[in-house]
This record gives structure tokens, sequence and C-alpha cells, in this order.
């Protein structure tokens, strides 16, 4: 369908942006049902700054909100999602007559692709590496949802860290140990961790080849989640299926969250399969 004065846009706003596949499999998607819609990539600095001039389009109808803008954008929203609210972060936006609401698919996104593969983090020791946006959607879908049994949250940013460790105690029952992110700590965490998520940019296209945790600290008893997806095999999944562990790639987690983004602008059921061929032939 060829874009006119009617044609409603969405887009990905972030920094970097040019490694995403969001624009194809939503675009995909939106062809698929015969929508007059389209969407684009902004590689965005100032996230004030691009909401209100977004905010001013009228054909503007939704984004998604990826590093490192999914805590920074929220004072800018009119609503938030109850969801997103308790968690703290948002990953999409829906604009409704220039009122920008803010949500948070990564939550479901995340267990959702865990599930799929049968994998249950209930009452298990699960570690997650980073503390940004993605990780504290994670951290309460974790806690509030899965019922972890322990949980280690390691990151760099020390301030981040601890706030995110401090709400999640603050808001669930769970054991939640923070720490700084080094080898040291790993050393001693590991051993006990059932299921490792990776919520960092480190390993993403185009610095691929690069991971947080040093091959051999990895062990057969452990299943591993990268929410990075492209490469599609980070370093940190390779080296994981060479030790003998579980994996489970980000791509899964990338559709589910995105499903939820495109019913949420739309308000029509998402075509997954579509979604899910575009992305891995991409990958092919």
């Amino acid at each position: 369908m060829d874009a006119n004065v009617n044609t409603q846009f969405c887009g990905i706003i972030g920094n970097p942006v040019e490694h995403s596949l969001s624009p194809a499999i939503h675009n995909a998607a939106f062809q698929k049902l015969g929508l007059n819609m389209v969407y684009l990539a902004w590689r965005v600095e100032s996230i004030k700054e691009a909401l209100q001039g977004l905010r001013a389009l009228g054909n503007f109808r939704g984004a998604s909100v990826t590093i490192p803008h999914k805590v920074a954008a929220m004072p800018f929203l009119d609503h938030v999602d109850p969801t997103a609210r308790h968690i703290g972060a948002i990953n999409t936006i829906v604009s409704d007559g220039g009122m920008l609401t803010g949500y948070n698919t990564d939550a479901t996104g995340a267990l959702h692709a865990l599930n799929r593969q049968g994998i249950s983090t209930k009452n298990e020791t699960v570690t997650l590496l980073g503390s940004g946006g993605a990780a504290r959607a994670i951290a309460f879908a974790l806690t509030m949802g899965a019922q972890v049994g322990r949980l280690y949250l390691l990151g760099i940013e020390e301030k981040e860290r601890v706030t995110l460790a401090d709400d999640v105690r603050s808001k669930t029952s769970t054991n939640v140990i923070d720490a700084y992110l080094d080898e040291a700590v790993l050393i001693r965490i590991l051993p006990e961790t059932r299921v490792l998520i990776h919520c960092t940019p480190v390993g993403m296209t185009p610095k691929v080849g690069k991971t947080c945790v040093p091959p051999q600290l990895l062990h057969p008893n452990l299943t591993v989640m990268d929410i990075v997806y492209n490469p599609r095999e980070t370093q940190l999944l390779r080296d994981a299926r060479h030790a003998g562990c579980r994996t489970v790639e980000g791509l899964d987690m990338f559709l589910y969250q995105a499903v939820a983004q495109f019913e949420l602008w739309t308000g029509r059921s998402a075509p997954a399969d579509v979604m899910r061929a575009v992305l891995e032939s991409r990958f092919t």
C-alpha cells in the first residue's frame, strides 16, 4: 500500500537503532493485514525533544522505545500503564490524538520466551545481568509472575543497580541480592544459578564477539537466555551451547514483545507467524 496523507506511522526510538529489525517485522505485519501504516527507525539522543516533535504530528500512532530511553521517556508521557509504572520503565508508546501512553511488553515477552521452551524459574536461583530498562521489566516479571526463589542483580552502574534492587525488594517478597558485575562475583554465584539472563548491550551488533561471562564459568545445569537478538547467536549463547547449557535466543523475546506492541497500536491480532518468518529470514 502506497503511503498517503492518511498513513499512520510508528517507529523505534533509541540510540543506536541501525541494527533493529523492528521496521522489517512491523511493516510486514501492517502489509499482511492491509493496514495503511508504516514503521520507521529514529536514532534519538534527546528523548524530550523527540517526543515533543512526534506529539505534534497528527498521524503518529506509536513507538517502540529501546536503549537508552526506556526509563528516561517516562516523565514526558501523559499516562503510564499501571504495570509499566510498577516496573519503572516502558518500551512502548501509544499515541491517541496526541496523548501519549507508555506500556511495557518486555516483561511478558521474556516470560513467554522462557515458557515456550518449558523453562520454569519458580523457586529457582536466577541471575540477571544488567540494570537498565529491559532488566527492570524482566526483574519484575520474574519476581511477581514467576516467583523465583532468589534473584541476583549484577550491573556496572551502581546507582541504577541499587535503585532497581531496592524497588524489587520494596514491591515483592523475593530475596534480592545486588552486586557489581565482575568475574569474581560470577565465580561465586554462578555455581548455584539455574537461569542466567543477559540484559546488557554487550555482544550486540556491531560489537559481536564480546561477552560479560567468562566461558569457563558456564556449567551444564544452567539455562542461559540472552535478550540480544542481533546476532541471533551471541558469543554468550555460543559459549553456553558449548558448555552444555540450555539456551534461549533473544529472538523469541523480541518477537513476543513486538506482537504485543502491534496489538496495542492497531487493536488487531498480530500475524505472529509472518513476523517470525521475517525475523528468521534475516539470519539464514
